[in-house]
């Protein structure tokens, strides 16, 4: 499973991650203030490149953790998961 985290000056988080079975990404943690920096900090530990994109993340914080994100937002996500596999594929 791949994720990445979706940062805004605002201080929004979004973890993603994708599992192939899936159609689609997923959302499995979000948060502001305080919980996006807690979100922050566990993906940095993990190793996980952040990605910033302030009004992605302010879009998706509407979605529920262990959703499904929209389809309107699949092929900027897909950008976001491409950048997240170059950087550990090196």
């Amino acid at each position: 499973m791949r994720r990445c985290n979706i940062d805004s000056k605002r201080r929004i988080s979004i973890a993603l991650a994708y599992d192939p079975a899936d159609i689609a990404p997923r959302v499995i943690a979000s948060g502001q203030g305080a919980e996006a920096e807690r979100i922050i900090a566990i993906a940095e530990e993990a190793g996980v490149r952040i990605m910033e994109d302030a009004a992605l993340a302010a879009l998706l914080n509407s979605v529920p953790p262990g959703e499904i994100i929209p389809e309107w937002c699949w092929e900027t996500v897909a950008k976001i998961l491409s950048f997240v596999l170059a950087g550990e594929r090196g």
